[in-house]
């Protein structure tokens, strides 16, 4: 099996829409449009699992660079995941003189909201 990127689609694609798009041209294993957590919209950008190599190759060779609601489309060979290193998040950041909101700007007051 070959996984395969597939970015720039419309916000409004669907799930069944990809798989139905790559259909078209091979035999798919598996297809996911990634979603944003909170709101559930398409991120533009999904990845389809071709059942072969040569399935794979010959969806890039007909589908990139086609045009999909009005954008032209990118598919290409997907990489492997890279490890993202852990960026902490979370929680508030404590500012000067104890004010939420962290630093801000230097000679500034501490953020921009929450001010007390």
């Amino acid at each position: 099996m070959a996984k395969l990127f597939v970015g720039s689609l419309p916000f409004e694609f669907t799930e069944d829409q990809l798989l139905e798009m790559f259909n078209k041209v091979g035999q798919v294993a598996s297809a996911k449009l990634i979603t944003d957590h909170y709101t559930g919209r398409s991120k533009g950008f999904g990845f389809v699992e071709m059942s072969s190599e040569d399935e794979a190759q010959a969806a890039i060779q007909a589908l990139n660079g086609s045009n999909v609601g009005g954008r032209t489309i990118i598919v290409n060979v997907a990489r492997p995941m890279e490890k993202r290193e852990d960026r902490g998040g979370g929680g508030f950041g404590v500012g000067r003189k104890g004010q939420r909101g962290g630093g801000g700007r230097k000679g500034g007051s501490g953020g921009g909201f929450n001010r007390w």
